[in-house]
């Protein structure tokens, strides 16, 4: 497999330095992508950069995921409007735990030839000196060729402090480090990390008369002009327990058919052929989004796993009309709140589910859900009333057995409508 050539079709390269590819074909090759550790998990936005460290060890080079540590502490202003808020050790060394356990999931760290190595940059920044590091590292960019960089000129307008003018020549240094250390000959990062990464280059030419080059792939964006991996909620988060893989799964489902066919080459192992194939059937029939649902398929099974993968599918099931009371029973919390989430909760007191309740008054009286017996009498009569997916014909005794995770009643009138009873 030829690595940039990979990347091409895929839509990955935005910027090349001349010579990488000839590299990449004739030589073993060391390559690394940053992750600034700004919170405990991943999220998809992150996912470009571990796609492309996935690829180069598909293609049988070896994938350094640098967490910085060090750099973490600082900030990269690289188009950023403003500074960011400073992280402590102590919150810094948290995330790095939580993103550290993502990433072996997507790279392989045990194989033979060709393992990933997981590094933090505070274990060679930590004890080197300020004095000793502006004069082994500083004296060697000059503060124009700083100045000249995009990342800072769009700063200067609205200002940029001296912590993070310096980012660059931090990140620079890293490369330098893998360079002499890890015989690490490739950055690769976001379109936004040009100027940080050729700095990088830059450095090992002056301080080593080395070679080294830079590839970045494009800020993935939405043909809609909103920004990728962002809902009104916020960030797709990796972590199961900020994102459920139910939510994850429906944010890849409710992808346009634009941005389909550009995230399926991205975010996806499919090859070529399975994605061309893929194309056609869907333009066939777009109103069935086999794009989507294969997009949605191959991402939540490579974040998460298959069975989480088919718990989610089970839980738009149940919300679609399709599932029953022991797949209801089945979720947990977590995605049985995601699932329901924006339905209207009422609440009602656990000590009335204690002795038992007749399901009317519960309804009516104590939940409000329904403004009249009479009228819920009638859904029963009519057939159109569900209490946790099953029909209720007549009046019954609601106890706490029939309590979802032990605090929820899920009740439905009709196909479509449904309302959550959080007892507590």
């Amino acid at each position: 497999m030829n690595f940039v050539d990979e990347l091409k079709w895929r839509g990955m390269i935005h910027d090349i330095m001349p010579g990488t590819d000839e590299l990449l074909q004739k030589e073993y090759v060391s390559a690394y992508v940053g992750i600034d550790p700004t919170a405990d998990s991943l999220h998809i936005g992150h996912l470009v950069s571990v796609m492309l460290l996935k690829h180069l060890q598909r293609a049988g080079h070896k994938p350094l995921a640098l967490v910085g540590g060090a750099t973490g502490l600082i900030g990269d202003p690289s188009f950023k409007s403003e500074e960011r808020q400073l992280l402590t050790i102590e919150q810094i060394n948290h995330n790095l735990h939580g993103i550290k356990n993502q990433l072996s999931k997507f790279l392989d760290f045990n194989h033979k030839d060709n393992a990933a190595e997981l590094l933090n940059n505070y274990d060679w920044m930590k004890d080197y000196g300020f004095l000793e590091f502006i004069r082994d590292i500083g004296k060697h960019i000059s503060v124009n060729y700083m100045m000249a960089k995009d990342s800072v000129k769009k700063r200067m307008e609205t200002g940029l402090s001296f912590t993070e003018f310096a980012y660059q020549l931090l990140q620079g240094y890293d490369f330098l480090y893998l360079y002499q250390h890890k015989n690490c000959r490739l950055q690769m990062g976001g379109s936004d990390q040009w100027g940080n990464i050729t700095t990088g280059t830059e450095l090992i030419r002056r301080v080593c008369g080395g070679e080294a080059f830079a590839l970045t792939c494009p800020l993935i964006t939405k043909s809609d002009g909103g920004k990728f991996g962002k809902t009104e909620k916020g960030n797709i988060w990796l972590d199961p327990l900020k994102t459920s893989p139910y939510a994850f799964l429906q944010f890849w489902l409710n992808c346009s058919d634009e941005d389909s066919k550009k995230f399926i080459r991205i975010f996806t192992l499919k090859s070529q052929e399975e994605i061309k194939q893929l194309e056609e059937e869907h333009d066939k029939a777009p109103h069935l989004r086999l794009l989507q649902k294969a997009l949605a398929k191959d991402v939540t099974i490579f974040v998460h796993s298959e069975s989480d993968y088919q718990a989610a599918c089970d839980a738009s099931d149940i919300l679609f009309g399709k599932g029953t009371k022991a797949s209801l029973a089945a979720l947990s919390k977590n995605v049985f709140l995601s699932v329901f989430e924006g339905v209207p909760t009422y609440n009602v007191a656990m000590s009335l589910f204690q002795s038992g309740i007749s399901v009317v008054d519960v309804l009516t009286e104590h939940a409000g859900i329904f403004a009249s017996k009479g009228e819920v009498r009638r859904l029963m009569k009519e057939g159109g009333l569900f209490v946790n997916k099953e029909k209720i014909s007549d009046d019954m005794l609601l106890t706490s057995d029939h309590l979802i995770n032990n605090n929820y009643v899920l009740v439905q009138k009709g196909k479509k409508n449904y309302f959550l009873i959080n007892v507590h």
